[in-house]
């Protein structure tokens, strides 16, 4: 019998002052948020990564200030995916990568979200895969939906990588699985980064979580509807329902 595969539940983030009475205790202090939010997740993205790469300090500190088993996910540069879109990967990837190092074994996932009306190229695509480093998952996220073709995703197969799936307020991906790991990011169900998805969203999330982990695939799940703290709660509630997280 296949072994059932792990399960990441958690947010896009975490350092949310609005979270603070709706999700994390009012008295809360903002050098605490990290460490409220490990009592109650074991995973999170690091989203701040996007617009500027932490220092290593930083890293090495949120590393040490977690659980043993807590996993870290990490969205990618945006000087990698917007400024160069996926060019010349063998000079931006190594100074992201060798910083992104600093918190061990707990980065699980690197997230390459690529930029909207940014049709599909993908001589630039297989370039950029066999560029990446070996022994680190990495997961892409295409807002433009020329590149949810047949090639794209035999590309991301042959680079053993993963294809994102996600819902942006209301768009939404294929459920393409290319690898041995799903990954989802969900920002919003009617509008970007606002509202909650509720419990029949979230139910039929949770029944389709469980076939895939029950195919043997790791699974991560990350919500980004961060106004008034929609995405900690549904976070909660999916991991209650999957037992888990």
């Amino acid at each position: 019998m296949k072994e059932s595969g792990s399960l990441h539940i958690g947010t896009c983030g975490w350092h949310y002052k609005h979270w603070i009475g709706p999700f994390y205790p009012s008295d809360s202090k903002v050098s605490d948020l990290l460490g409220l939010y490990a009592q109650r997740f074991a995973s999170v993205e690091i989203d701040s990564s996007f617009y500027r790469l932490p220092a290593a300090e930083t890293l090495q500190d949120w590393r040490a200030s977690t659980p043993a088993d807590f996993a870290f996910t990490c969205k990618a540069s945006r000087f990698i995916t917007h400024m160069k879109k996926l060019k010349d990967p063998e000079r931006s990837l190594p100074p992201f990568f060798e910083r992104m190092r600093f918190l061990g074994d707990k980065l699980k996932v690197i997230v390459f979200q690529l930029p909207p009306r940014w049709h599909c190229n993908l001589d630039r695509l297989e370039h950029f895969l066999a560029a990446l480093p070996a022994g680190t998952r990495c997961t892409f996220e295409f807002r433009d939906k020329t590149w949810f073709t047949p090639e794209v995703y035999d590309a991301l197969t042959r680079a053993k990588a993963g294809f994102c799936i996600y819902d942006l307020g209301g768009r939404r991906s294929p459920p393409a699985v290319t690898t041995d790991f799903v990954y989802l990011r969900l920002h919003g169900p009617r509008e970007a980064y606002a509202g909650t998805y509720g419990p029949r969203r979230l139910g039929r999330l949770a029944l389709q979580v469980d076939d895939w982990r029950r195919q043997g695939l790791d699974v991560f799940v990350f919500f980004d509807n961060d106004a008034q703290g929609h995405a900690p709660r549904d976070a909660l509630w999916l991991k209650q329902r999957l037992g888990g997280g």
